[in-house]
């Protein structure tokens, strides 16, 4: 008599008959598009391709936009393959991501791991080939703070894991200039410190809504250990110093009126949800009421506003 094995899933249990694979192929795919998590790399390429505008003062080379945005993706996806990988164990008690591909048993540590390296070696190779390798060297260092530093350090042991690990998200605005110009300069440091002071808002407005998931599995994220009030007093810092950064790039790199006033209406109302957040705190809500997700979603659509205008006001001045 043939063997069957009942597997048992959150929605339903899932009947496989031995020797038969339950995966069709475009499971398989989906399974490893989901370790690149596409909506982050998404959102790091937004920092990436304008930050190449601004460098050229108006359209740069189209064909090394491409490469550069194909080898970024794959960098980012590397990287985010690998913390994954590593980070299964916290991911398989999280309700938000204990659905991912490694969780679920979708692929395999060891498959992940080689995944993540082909990903990083062929990112890199394309960097050096078709841009440079000074774009090359600081998308690998990115990448190595991101995977070694953050993921299996920091995010393990200290309430300011975001702030110093979010570095390596800061990197796509370097990378983007340096593409054009083989070289830094002041302008996309600015960039990077506006990610920098943007990255702990955004993560802790997500944290404090996906709270107890983190406690469940022990990752010390600053609204775990420590209480409302006091968190949404540190993002309206970070914000505020966000927003004074990003005007600071006005004289900086010397753009015309476009920029400037995108980043002070978008800053205006990035600060505005950073009070209305700390006012809801101090009334004593928590998790959920405390309606994080509201400046959540608004610093993505900030930092996609303030980038585009950074792209498209060299076009116009």
């Amino acid at each position: 008599m043939e063997n069957i094995s009942v597997t048992h899933t959150d929605a339903h249990p899932v009947v496989a008959t031995a020797g038969v694979s339950a995966k069709t192929w475009r499971d398989v795919v989906k399974a490893y598009v989901a370790l690149t998590k596409p909506r982050v790399v998404e959102l790091l390429l937004v920092t990436t391709a304008p930050a190449m505008f601004l460098a050229a003062h108006g359209v740069p080379n189209l064909v090394l936009v491409f490469w550069t945005l194909v080898a970024g993706a794959l960098a980012a996806a590397s990287a985010n393959t690998f913390n994954c990988v590593l980070d299964r164990d916290i991911d398989e008690k999280m309700r938000r991501t204990r659905r991912r591909p490694m969780p679920r048993h979708q692929v395999e540590p060891i498959q992940g791991t080689v995944f993540g390296i082909v990903l990083g070696v062929l990112a890199t190779l394309l960097f050096g080939l078709f841009v440079n390798w000074l774009s090359a060297a600081l998308a690998l260092a990115a990448n190595a703070f991101y995977v070694l530093v953050y993921t299996m350090w920091l995010k393990r042991t200290m309430s300011q894991n975001i702030v110093w690990g979010g570095i390596a998200g800061c990197f796509p605005p370097l990378i983007g200039w340096t593409a054009v110009t083989n070289s830094v300069a002041l302008a996309p440091f600015v960039l990077f410190a506006i990610v920098f002071f943007w990255t702990p808002p955004h993560t802790w407005a997500l944290a404090f809504r996906y709270r107890a998931d983190y406690a469940a599995a022990e990752v010390p994220m600053l609204p775990v250990v420590m209480s409302a009030p006091r968190v949404a007093k540190r993002i309206l810092v970070y914000s505020v110093l966000m927003v004074l950064t990003s005007l600071a790039l006005w004289p900086i790199a010397g753009t015309g009126w476009l920029y400037p006033a995108v980043a002070a209406v978008g800053g205006v109302v990035f600060l505005w949800e950073s009070v209305q957040l700390l006012r809801r705190a101090n009334a004593g809500a928590d998790d959920v009421e405390l309606k994080p997700m509201r400046l959540f979603h608004w610093s993505n659509s900030y930092l996609a506003l303030i980038f585009l205008a950074a792209a498209v006001d060299p076009l116009l001045f």
